[in-house]
């Protein structure tokens, strides 16, 4: 695969998993935007645009670090802007920022329930909204949303409602740019792990070190996404993978490298 002068815009990339998924495309020749919020380092979560960047640079890409909080549209347009300017047009847009909140309806205050609305279907519609002049003119475009498969069992609202909806709210989305921008041959998937994936949000928010030893790295979805990414877009486009299914399409199906204790045992992630 080569994303040679492709240029992909990845919402939250400075750490986790829009990071893998920024070095492995930056690995394969692609320029990198990270549209992310962090500036300076929060010794909680670790990173900042511009250490992302270097890390970018050094795997072989180009990148583009702009602050960006998505729930603005300001913003949004200032990352499409300093995009064109720098890289003369878009083809990939990874939808990857999200927020979340593990809680029941009364648990829920109305800050957090905003935050999680305003980043997870909000600041996913408005990004992608701005791109999708500039994918056009792309000859491969692709829309990739970190978003899960849509499962209508109970078990998945009755615990965190709020969070369900905004990230069910991120694959109907995609769905529907399926459907309204085949014309224009822009491509939209959803993309999801079947385990937990060792970030900070699992660190520090699920599970802590435990849940971490029985998640997978996040190069398991950086390299799904490469091979969703590199498909003819008109070929491939309404899809909401999980990334095992993505690498046994490509005969991977040896997976222990991936695990943070190879051969340990593995975590359903949400909504799997």
């Amino acid at each position: 695969m080569s994303f040679q002068n492709k240029t992909a815009i990845i919402t939250g990339a400075t750490r986790g998993i829009g990071k893998a998924i920024a070095l492995k495309l930056a690995s394969q020749g692609a320029n990198i935007v990270i549209a992310a919020k962090s500036v300076e380092e929060n010794p909680k979560l670790g990173g900042t645009i511009f250490s992302a960047a270097e890390e970018i640079t050094a795997a072989g890409g180009k990148a583009l670090a702009v602050q960006c909080d998505i729930r603005f549209e300001e913003q949004i347009q200032n990352v499409v802007e300093m995009t064109l300017k720098e890289f003369g047009g878009i083809d990939m847009l990874v939808n990857n920022a999200s927020a979340i909140s593990l809680t029941n309806t009364e648990q829920t205050e109305a800050k957090r329930f905003d935050l999680m609305h305003s980043i997870n279907v909000r600041g996913t519609f408005f990004m992608t909204k701005a791109c999708i002049p500039h994918l056009r003119k792309s000859s491969n475009a692709h829309i990739l949303t970190l978003s899960p498969p849509l499962n209508m069992d109970p078990k998945w609202f009755d615990k965190h409602l709020g969070y369900t909806i905004t990230k069910y709210d991120m694959s109907m989305m995609t769905i529907g740019w399926a459907k309204e921008l085949a014309k224009d041959k822009i491509a939209a998937n959803s993309l999801w792990p079947r385990t937990t994936i060792d970030t900070a949000a699992v660190r520090n928010l699920l599970g802590g070190e435990m849940l971490a030893k029985m998640s997978r790295i996040p190069d398991i979805i950086a390299d799904a996404a490469s091979y969703i990414l590199s498909k003819p877009s008109a070929a491939c486009t309404g899809n909401l993978f999980i990334d095992e299914q993505v690498l046994a399409a490509e005969g991977i199906t040896d997976l222990d490298k991936y695990a943070v204790v190879p051969g340990g045992r593995l975590y359903n992630d949400l909504f799997v």
